[in-house]
């Protein structure tokens, strides 16, 4: 087994920033969001613990700091509430609410300090900076006021600041922490990955069959290449084409596919079924889960064309887990993990990616010999356009959107901005305006163009395009696209907004 880091995130927002920072350092870790109650910390692997607090003041439990006092880890606490701070600490929070950036010199007594520079920038909140020391803990940086921004006694290390987003030496913190006092070896790699995972799989189906959930996105590409590593042609990989796709969308993925995986590929037409249950329906919630619960009935029906399937095989990844909030609180439900329904006609679901963030899901899909344009392919959602358009869903609504969006790719691809940005597309707004066409009056809908860039999609900043790249897009949606006659652009991060709007 590797060796873990454990991440308590108490919706600190940063958990799965410093997740990717201590993956890139070749250390495993997950990330636990539900109650310390169900918290284990002391079992072998665990050899270290960091926890992230809220900067919107929830407060740690008492149970928390009973189960702390019997950690044998080091303890890395970052830019916490003060609940858990100011019992071990006994400080006071000082300062100016939100991010800021504040100089810190450290004092050369610590070994999370070691071979960092002198003086830096840090990235803070007004809840990291102890404003006096007490409960025998010392300090091992200051601010240009003397404030205190680290303390530490014993196992307990605590960082006033976010080091994952304080450069280079913020991530050479991570990295003490990690290698001189959590003593890891740097076990965890993809190639390790792919070995347990294609044997998990294959011991798991046995000598019957799967049956692989395939959209033709990044995810569920690489998770069909690595089960159909471990299981050859016991495999069946169906694509569901359910209407909610891209223009020429769904030939595209059979044309790949079909090659690929030769005869384990098959592709079933259920735009009409999909259209059906989706009329009238709204609640974007209810269009995950409904979307959810229909791909599972047709992956049950198509089982039983075929001998021995037991077991459903999905590209379900860490973010969908996290943002689905399974042991925590629900962000959005993604299709294939909040979205499932409870009662699932197959013996089991296999997730052989359930652990891996975007990048190592990329990674992993190179290691497997998968053609470049596959694993490094745009995201596109399970649900498809069913969410990227806002309200009810009609077959007039989703041409509308597949024209627009088509025009956006095409003129990001034309200057190459295509292959610079991680995701980008239009939605579909609810709302209506009016507008003039051709000299006469219109009343038609918004379009809101996204794009975005990040590094692992649990996080993303908003891409500055070119404005003559906007005007231009603008223009051609409007001109060319019956039913939209007016286009924004979404210019907020993530978070607070999440990178699709449903």
């Amino acid at each position: 087994m590797h060796q873990k880091i454990l991440i308590m995130d108490f919706e600190g927002r940063h958990g799965q920033e410093i997740a990717k920072v201590i993956r890139g350092f070749q250390v495993y870790c997950e990330i636990e969001r539900s109650s310390p109650d169900n918290l284990y910390i002391n079992d072998e692997n665990t050899v270290g613990l960091v926890i992230v607090g809220s900067a919107e003041g929830n407060t740690l439990k008492d149970e928390l700091d009973s189960l702390l006092s019997k950690a044998q880890v080091p303890v890395l606490g970052i830019c916490s509430d003060g609940g858990f701070y100011n019992k071990k600490a006994g400080k006071e929070i000082t300062g100016n609410s939100g991010l800021h950036s504040l100089k810190l010199m450290h004092l050369g007594n610590s070994v999370l300090f070691e071979d960092v520079e002198k003086e830096f920038e840090i990235i803070s909140s007004c809840d990291g900076i102890f404003a006096d020391l007490s409960h025998e803990f010392k300090a091992t940086s200051l601010g240009e006021n003397g404030e205190s921004l680290s303390l530490e006694k014993d196992n307990f290390y605590l960082l006033g600041f976010y080091p994952e987003l304080s450069g280079k030496n913020g991530k050479k913190i991570i990295e003490n922490y990690l290698y001189k006092l959590c003593g890891c070896n740097g076990d965890w790699s993809i190639d390790d990955y792919i070995e347990k995972q294609v044997s998990e799989i294959k011991k798991t189906v046995g000598e019957g069959g799967a049956l692989c959930a395939l959209s033709g996105g990044v995810d569920s590409s690489v998770c069909a290449a690595l089960a159909y590593k471990a299981v050859g042609d016991k495999l069946k990989c169906i694509f569901v084409d359910t209407g909610l796709m891209r223009k020429n969308e769904g030939d595209e993925v059979e044309e790949i596919f079909g090659k690929i995986l030769s005869g384990s590929f098959f592709r079933i037409d259920a735009q009409d079924r999909f259209l059906g249950k989706l009329n009238g329906v709204t609640d974007p919630e209810k269009k995950r889960k409904i979307i959810g619960e229909e791909f599972i009935r047709i992956f049950e029906e198509e089982s039983g064309k075929f001998e021995g399937i037991e077991y459903l095989i999905q590209g379900t990844i860490y973010p969908d887990i996290i943002e689905s909030g399974v042991g925590g609180s629900v962000v959005k439900s993604h299709h294939n993990v909040g979205g499932l329904p409870e009662n699932i006609d197959f013996k089991g679901i296999i997730e052989p990616l359930n652990m891996l963030f975007k990048t190592e899901v990329r990674e992993l899909g190179k290691k497997l010999g998968l053609p470049d344009k596959l694993p490094n392919r745009q995201p596109f959602p399970g649900p498809g356009l069913g969410v990227r358009i806002i309200g009810g869903i009609t077959k007039e609504k989703l041409e509308i959107l597949r024209e627009a969006d088509a025009i956006f790719r095409e003129e990001l691809s034309e200057i190459g901005l295509d292959k610079e940005l991680n995701q980008y597309f239009v939605v579909l707004t609810d709302i209506k305006s009016v507008g003039v066409r051709d000299g006469k009056r219109t009343y038609a809908y918004t379009a809101a163009l996204r794009a975005v860039k990040t590094d692992d999609f649990m996080t993303a900043k908003w891409a500055k395009l070119p404005h003559d790249l906007l005007q231009k897009v603008s223009r051609r949606i409007t001109d060319e696209v019956s039913g939209i006659n007016r286009v924004v652009y979404d210019i907020t991060n993530k978070p607070p907004g999440t990178i699709e709007w449903e």
